[in-house]
């Protein structure tokens, strides 16, 4: 007897790729946001008052010494703050990457918080320490010494007290990159400076440093730019203290009479000023001396530090207080007081601040559904196109896929103000009139996102082996069947933490915020800054503190998550 045994194979049924359609769309996506504002911004620049095109503002950029001061202002701001940022971070990295340093992870978890926190709320929390007649620090001087009221030691009003905010919250940028490096260096080399005779700071002088170098270079360049582009914290700290900073200056020209042509003209160099910042530091990160090919791998030789210890924990302790303890504790204290002077007591220990901002303050209830809503909706919609354009880009899956992953990291080569001019001038007149809605700041948010999002979910990409999408594809799947159904479920760890990244980030801009928003779409970092002009430093800590909850929340809330198999979100732009 003979059984006849049927074979039966996959029908591969014909489906439709929407893989060139979606190529398609993200490109015009893509280059909407990117070349649009770039293109009126460029526009604008050579248009004179009376319509025709010259190069008068330009002129007026070079001749203009209220102009020009604040770029050369700007500049030194920002090489001095590239420059404390390092001198900070370097010894910060190395005592928590390569010695026997008790707390290295809490001292890693402060630096995230530097992080997290929004720099112009830290420059606020400075201003309630360490302003001149009535800042904390200055108020325990004077009781110290038995001093007059004009008596002070600190003015945070200053160009030093500027460079030193600034470098507050630009530090972790370097602390990152070169704690990663300290990480991958060969182990092997260290260990023959050792057997050589050479002792722990020989070793660091001669063979650690050298090689991290090219690390701390280029986390140098990411804290001159953070400075050079950023509009908080010299618009709460430069302004009162008599000058200007670029960013600021661009911010002057639309106050009333608005000069939107000067402005454009004025942002373009600062634009071409970051593209050359971007292109050195990644001509760094490129080169052999950062990368430690070679070596040892494992894990990295640890350093007793021996009778050193407790100057180490000395030194850390002082820097961790200053960036991150002092700052927070003066925005709790505030909060909790009548007036920032008046001392922390059961007596003067009030409310008041809270249930004025919570329910009296009209603008905190809209305020807070903004911010919430923009977050939510710039974290997912700057997720999914990321997810898109990283597959896409990933396996090459269109022809000219490349163009998606240039187009998604151009943004980070546009400084927030200079992305807010370029938004202003596309969107406040016919056809495009968005000016006034919730619409141009979430078009703002997504831009400036977008470069972080892609650049997160295109290294996920690369541990995913496309030999799972090739055998969905075999029993007839599409691309896009393939990258929801195979794809997208192996990435949820990544994809929850970009969304969260995505969203914090959110939450706390405030460059382009400032030039973008009106009386019905005001967003918590704009009350902030608008409380501050006010003087009303209550309000503003517990709004600050809000905002720091929120963050904080949204952190740990995403590190808690089983999706996340246990991954911290500490990566830094």
């Amino acid at each position: 007897m003979t059984v006849a045994i049927e074979r039966t194979l996959p029908v591969r049924r014909f489906a439709f790729d929407w893989s060139k359609p979606v190529f398609i769309s993200l490109v015009l996506v893509l280059g909407g946001l990117v070349l649009l504002p770039l293109f009126w911004l460029a526009y604008y620049s050579v248009l004179a008052k009376d319509g025709t095109l010259s190069l008068e503002n330009f002129r007026a950029l070079v001749t203009d010494p209220t102009l020009r001061k604040p770029y050369l202002i700007a500049m030194g701001m920002a090489l001095a703050t590239g420059a404390l940022s390092c001198l900070i971070a370097t010894p910060l990295a190395w005592l928590t990457a390569r010695t026997d340093l008790p707390g290295r992870g809490v001292v890693r978890a402060f630096v995230t918080a530097s992080f997290v926190t929004p720099p112009f709320l830290g420059a606020i929390a400075w201003e309630i320490l360490a302003a001149p007649n009535s800042g904390i620090l200055n108020e325990i001087y004077r009781w110290a010494f038995g001093l007059e009221q004009y008596e002070y030691l600190f003015d945070i009003y200053t160009f030093e007290g500027l460079v030193f905010a600034l470098s507050c919250y630009t530090f972790p940028y370097v602390f990152t990159l070169v704690a990663n490096a300290l990480d991958r260096v060969p182990t092997d080399l260290e260990e023959a400076s050792a057997m050589l005779g050479g002792g722990v700071w020989t070793t660091l002088r001669k063979v650690t440093l050298p090689l991290v170098l090219p690390a701390m270079l280029a986390g140098g360049l990411v804290a001159i730019l953070q400075a050079l582009t950023m509009f908080g914290t010299p618009a709460i700290l430069a302004l009162p203290a008599g000058f200007h900073v670029i960013t600021t200056k661009i911010w002057s020209l639309f106050q009333y009479p608005p000069k939107p042509g000067l402005a454009a003209a004025s942002a373009l160099p600062l634009l071409l000023i970051t593209i050359f910042l971007i292109w050195a530091q990644a001509k760094i990160i490129g080169r052999r001396g950062y990368t430690t090919v070679g070596g040892k791998s494992g894990a990295a030789r640890i350093t007793p530090l021996g009778r050193y210890r407790w100057v180490a924990v000395a030194f850390v302790a002082v820097v961790l207080s200053i960036t991150v303890v002092i700052p927070y504790l003066a925005l709790l204290k505030t909060a909790l007081t009548r007036t920032v002077s008046e001392p922390l007591t059961w007596s003067s220990f009030t409310l008041h601040h809270v249930n004025f901002v919570l329910f009296e303050f009209s603008a905190t209830r809209l305020a807070l559904q903004n911010t919430l809503v923009l977050g939510v909706m710039t974290a997912t919609a700057g997720t999914a196109i990321a997810l898109l354009v990283s597959y896409l880009v990933a396996r090459r899956s269109v022809p000219g896929a490349a163009l998606l992953g240039y187009l998604a990291t151009a943004p980070v080569a546009i400084p927030g103000i200079v992305l807010g001019v370029g938004l202003f001038l596309s969107y406040s007149s016919p056809p495009f009139m968005l000016y006034g809605t919730i619409w141009i700041l979430f078009i703002a948010f997504l831009t400036i996102e977008m470069p972080a999002g892609y650049q997160q979910l295109s290294s996920a990409f690369k541990s995913i082996h496309p030999e799972l999408e090739e055998a969905s594809r075999i029993l007839g799947a599409t691309r896009m069947m393939a990258l929801r159904q195979i794809t997208a479920p192996l990435l949820r760890t990544s994809v929850v933490a970009t969304w969260c990244f995505v969203f914090i980030g959110t939450i706390r801009e405030l460059s382009a915020t400032i030039l973008l928003t009106t009386a019905e779409t005001k967003l918590v970092s704009v009350i902030i800054y608008d409380l501050n002009e006010s003087g009303d430093l209550g309000a503003i800590s517990v709004l600050g503190l809000l905002l720091l909850v929120v963050s904080f929340a949204i952190v740990l809330l995403a590190n808690r998550l089983p999706v996340l198999g246990g991954r911290r979100i500490t990566a830094l732009r």
